[in-house]
């Protein structure tokens, strides 16, 4: 009595697929070139004689007794390496007696930096220890001449602190003395 006509309904092709509530699995995607795999860890207990080299980032918590270069270098606070840090990031929060040229460095407070620093950004925290020349580069990784410039060697730079406040103490100046060490001599 009340009952309304049955349409047809049309046929689906084999070939189209029919929309479920359920996805089909799908392969999975691959990554994107831009993202960066996990960061090569050197472990607190081992220590490196040679050169570290790496496309990638690298986290230091032992010890390297060679260069380091690498896209991002941490160096943690047990860290100590000893010679050339080259990166685009740096972060030190350990013991560095070398140079480091990079895009971007970060010294931290528990850092020790013995050595001279060529960047293109730079940032101290407070209580960071830094000893050497600092000097700003707009391409320092690519900056050969900071290898060859005597004045940027750390064993050759000359110091004079002259003039500078210090809180009513002497003021010191440093000299190089032909090929000794340099001497420090104070005026009362």
């Amino acid at each position: 009595m009340f009952t309304k006509p049955k349409e047809a309904t049309p046929e689906v092709p084999a070939t189209t697929a029919m929309p479920s509530a359920v996805p089909a699995a799908q392969p999975p995607k691959q990554r994107p070139a831009t993202t960066r795999a996990a960061p090569s860890i050197i472990s607190a207990d081992l220590v490196v004689t040679g050169t570290l080299s790496s496309s990638g980032d690298m986290q230091v918590d032992g010890r390297v007794e060679g260069d380091v270069h690498s896209a991002g270098l941490v160096i943690g606070e047990k860290a100590v390496i000893q010679g050339e840090v080259l990166a685009d990031e740096v972060t030190v929060r350990g013991r560095v007696e070398g140079s480091i040229r990079a895009r971007k460095i970060l010294l931290c407070s528990t850092c020790h930096v013995e050595g001279n620093i060529l960047h293109e950004a730079f940032a101290v925290e407070a209580g960071a220890f830094f000893e050497g020349n600092c000097r700003h580069s707009d391409s320092p990784l690519a900056d050969e001449n900071a290898r060859r410039n005597p004045a940027y060697d750390r064993k050759g730079a000359a110091s004079t602190i002259a003039g500078a406040a210090t809180n009513g103490g002497p003021t010191a100046t440093v000299k190089p003395v032909d090929s000794r060490p340099a001497t420090v001599s104070t005026a009362a």
